[in-house]
């Protein structure tokens, strides 16, 4: 029993119900996989936004203690005395009211400032220390202590001015070794600029602890501060050197000593530092473990019945219509002597069937249409090519005509015998001619236009000698040349120039191929193309140019005033002879 096509599509269909069914049950892991990791790096990510809103804070008002001296004026002469060396020439009283602002006045501004500050420290240019514990009350610091070699005052001063965020170090100034991190800034005169001293306030990092203690997860997790060196300043979880390079090459996954972690990272803007958050590969894929293998299972089946349905497929349906696509970009090409080879008697090989008839008709069609379309397209390209001829005619007679009535009767005789040598040219039966016969016939033309307009007409002619023999519509060129003399010189009162260029060029990249351009180019009246138009001659021109190659291009380019710019682009391996 031979099977219709009709019958065919319904037993594919059958087969086919459960592949969308299959394919989807095996997307479902890998969806749900994605979907879990969205949600979870964006909770992370909102996690972060909240911990590094909370470490700005602390930051905010460890650089607001910094400038707490530029508000109180007494602090400010006090500092500006000691940065001046004349702290021990001062009067008592001057250095009473000094010492009474340095240790009394700024420990009482420090004094509004939050608990878990720990203290500040000034070290003033003149080397003298007023330090504030986190009781708020002075201490004496330690005499010998090399302020000015550490890295948290150097990197003040380079900062001039603007606040440093320094990184985890220990408070050993205040004979401590807790570990702080703290802000930085140098003290300057706001009237000269002059540097007055460095202050720096301490916050504790158990601060950052018990940030991040607050905040819970899902699965094993690391929780770390970077300063802007990478450098930790916190971490929940021990971080190996290797984990730390990870991070600082921008990682996405990063590999520890027992477990890989998959990092979110956010910066906190005014410091630089950054806040990485480190969870658990293996548990976040032990979470998903289960959803893998259900999809493996359901995408075993779903690849088996693909692999049945495709061979079923290609051998019932795909296989002929692939043959006739074969066949028809022979035909298409050209070639109409393919057949399509036809297996069965279903609707499919009656499509075949149906092709090569119509492979063969279109055969007989075209060899018809063929040489009756040639026969019109040669009438077309000579009745176009005629309608030039009493066009030219009258304008050159009537040219003579003005050289008769002025006596220049040599001129005359000259002028005849250049019209006669033209009008042989004209009403030879070609419909193509040589581009050196054309540049010959239009220095004939011009050399009679000369004898016409004297001096306002000056014309230069000029063509690539390789181009001699190069084929195109004969008289192709005549009534540009004639429009560009009659409308652009003759309307003149001084000089006009006409110059004809034809040369070989190539598109700058090469995929355009080459090209023979044709200018004609004069410097007269010119005409707005808008609201004149082309004009009848030009639109001969350019369909004579279009039944002769239909790749060939003619442009124009006119501006009142200024001239007139008509170029033709013609393919240079496309013309043959007529």
């Amino acid at each position: 029993m031979t099977l219709t096509l009709r019958q065919k599509l319904v037993v594919l269909y059958l087969l086919t119900v459960a592949v969308p069914l299959v394919v989807m049950i095996a997307i479902l892991p890998a969806y749900y996989r994605d979907l879990f990791n969205r949600q979870t790096s964006e909770l992370y990510e909102g996690t972060l936004s909240s911990l590094t809103s909370n470490v700005e804070i602390y930051l905010d008002e460890l650089e607001r203690l910094t400038i707490m001296p530029y508000l109180s004026n007494d602090v400010m002469v006090a500092m500006k005395l000691r940065a001046d060396g004349r702290f021990d020439e001062a009067s008592e009283y001057s250095r009473h009211l000094a010492e009474r602002a340095l240790r009394f006045t700024l420990p009482n501004q420090l004094r509004q400032t939050r608990n878990d500050i720990l203290g500040t420290i000034l070290v003033l240019a003149d080397g003298s220390v007023y330090s504030v514990n986190n009781t708020n009350q002075p201490v004496e610091p330690d005499p010998d202590y090399p302020y000015e070699r550490q890295e948290w005052y150097r990197k003040a001063v380079e900062h001039d001015g603007r606040v440093a965020y320094i990184s985890s170090h220990p408070q050993d100034y205040f004979g401590s070794d807790r570990q702080v991190f703290s802000v930085a800034r140098l003290l300057k005169d706001p009237d000269s600029g002059r540097p007055l001293g460095v202050m720096m306030a301490d916050a504790d990092n158990i601060i950052l602890e018990n940030i991040i203690r607050n905040v819970r997860f899902n699965v094993t997790t690391i929780v770390a501060v970077l300063d802007e060196n990478n450098r930790p300043l916190y971490a929940n979880r021990p971080l190996t050197d290797a984990m730390l390079a990870q991070l600082a090459e921008g990682r996405q996954t990063v590999a520890g000593p027992d477990d890989t972690y998959r990092t979110v990272v956010k910066t906190v803007e005014k410091s630089g530092w950054k806040i990485a958050v480190l969870f658990s590969n293996r548990e976040f894929q032990s979470k998903l473990a289960w959803l893998y293998r259900i999809g493996l299972l359901f995408a075993a089946g779903g690849v088996l019945l693909t692999l049945l349905l495709h061979v079923s497929l290609t051998r019932w349906i795909v296989r002929p219509f692939t043959d006739m696509v074969r066949v028809m970009k022979k035909v298409q090409h050209g070639d109409l002597d393919q057949q399509i080879d036809i297996r069965g008697r279903d609707e499919i090989a009656q499509l075949g069937s149906a092709l090569n008839i119509m492979i063969s008709r279109l055969k007989e069609l075209i060899d018809r249409e063929y040489r009756a379309e040639l026969g019109k397209r040669n009438a077309e390209f000579r009745a176009l090519q005629s309608q030039i001829h009493p066009h030219f005619l009258y304008n050159t007679l009537n040219g003579l005509i003005g050289l008769n009535r002025s006596g220049q009767h040599r001129q005359l005789e000259k002028a005849i015998l250049s019209l006669s040598g033209m009008l042989r040219y004209t009403l030879e039966q070609a419909d193509t001619s040589t581009l050196g016969r054309e540049m010959d016939f239009l220095g004939a033309y011009l050399e009679l236009q000369q004898l016409r307009f004297g001096n306002r007409l000056a014309y230069d002619l000029a063509y690539d000698p390789e181009l001699a023999d190069f084929r195109l519509p004969k008289l192709l060129l005549q009534p540009l040349v004639e429009n560009a003399v009659i409308h652009g010189i003759e309307p003149l009162d001084r000089q006009g120039r006409l110059t004809i260029r034809a040369e070989r060029v190539t598109e700058p990249d090469g995929a355009g191929g080459s090209w023979v351009r044709i200018r004609i180019e004069d410097d007269g009246a010119g005409f707005d193309i808008a609201t004149s138009g082309e004009g009848v001659g030009v639109a001969n021109v350019r369909e004579r140019l279009g039944l002769f190659n239909r790749e060939a291009k003619l442009m124009l380019r006119s501006v009142p005033g200024k001239g007139t710019t008509t170029e033709l682009r013609i393919p240079a391996g496309e013309v043959t002879a007529g």
